[in-house]
């Protein structure tokens, strides 16, 4: 045979090879994102996590893929979601919205990393890990202490209405920490000197049902929980404050963009990137057993004073003095 023509016999055969033989191509390495909530719902915290992603050199369908799951408030679906991503087999599992959605992952996935956005409850008391500094195991996170924040904003409230005797306290009965939250809510309430009306909804009725309540008790205020589908609720919540006259303040500075008096919240985009920034560790071959679990150190408070103006209230100097945004 003629080295052309052997030439050309190797090179068709070659061809005929499946591109694994001829190059063996690095996976992309995929994330499962199990949500609360639905994604497509919180642009904003999505694109802080691609973002904290992209800061630590992996861009989202580039060099890393994110298979997204969101339980649109329905708790039940949790588990049946996070099997579903388990069985994908991803490199990093992130359970966002709640301790709930950290809780289904841990028990479906024993062995894969797992990083968790979570602004209610205790992970050490959850189980989730075994210390703030020290993780231990499979699974590290960011806590933007959400919901740590009740008894601040009560505080703020009251300085709103130094004459309020009742003020009610709105959670979500379906998170795990809302009995903690309530009880920290009636400590802080006794030391001001107010008696704290504790209401809860789950559903949009439920929220209607909770407003009917709270004005039946003469409740002279409302704290709102920082509790995913109450913040997904924000127009509706909003539009019964204003239609009952209640002064509320709330964990999101959505709330007071939308017409709410006040809101006092952590830098929740910045504990998206920061898990983000978890994940790529991870990617790059750190364990989740390294990583401390990351708490909020920056915190906002809002005044929207057209709505303190319709209430007929007057904000305090030492209010305005400390708010980081006066919406006007």
């Amino acid at each position: 045979m003629r080295r052309r023509d052997f030439l050309g016999v190797i090179g068709a055969a070659a061809a005929a090879w499946p591109p694994t033989a001829r190059a063996q191509q690095p996976a992309v390495p995929v994330i499962g994102f199990l949500f609360t909530q639905s994604t497509g719902a919180y642009p904003k915290i999505i694109a802080a996590f691609r973002q904290g992603l992209s800061d630590d050199g992996f861009t989202e369908g580039d060099n890393v893929a994110v298979e997204y799951r969101g339980a649109e408030n329905q708790y039940d679906r949790l588990p049946a979601l996070a099997a579903d991503l388990v069985s994908q087999k991803p490199a990093v599992i992130v359970a966002a919205g709640g301790s709930e959605a950290a809780l289904a992952a841990k028990k479906l996935a024993a062995k894969m990393p797992i990083v968790f956005i979570a602004a209610d409850g205790d992970p050490v008391q959850n189980g989730l890990v075994a210390s703030f500094n020290h993780p231990g195991g499979n699974i590290t996170g960011v806590i933007p202490m959400i919901n740590a924040l009740g008894p601040k904003r009560l505080e703020l409230l009251h300085e709103m209405l130094p004459a309020a005797k009742v003020i009610a306290f709105l959670s979500n009965p379906i998170h795990a920490g809302a009995e903690d939250q309530a009880k920290k809510m009636e400590e802080a309430g006794h030391t001001l000197g107010v008696q704290i009306l504790n209401l809860s909804a789950g559903t949009v009725g439920e929220v209607d049902a909770a407003f009917a309540e709270l004005i039946r008790q003469h409740a002279e205020g409302l704290v709102l929980a920082g509790d995913i589908f109450l913040i997904g609720r924000r127009e509706q919540i909003v539009a019964l404050a204003e239609r009952n006259s209640v002064p509320a303040i709330y964990p999101s500075s959505v709330f007071a963009a939308a017409g709410g008096l006040m809101s006092y919240d952590p830098d929740v985009l910045a504990s998206y990137r920061q898990a983000g920034n978890y994940v790529a560790r991870i990617l790059k071959g750190e364990t989740p057993a390294d990583l401390p679990v990351v708490r909020s150190t920056k915190f906002q408070f809002a005044i929207n004073t057209k709505t303190a103006k319709a209430l007929g209230l007057t904000i305090p100097s030492g209010l305005l003095a400390i708010a980081d945004e006066v919406i006007e």
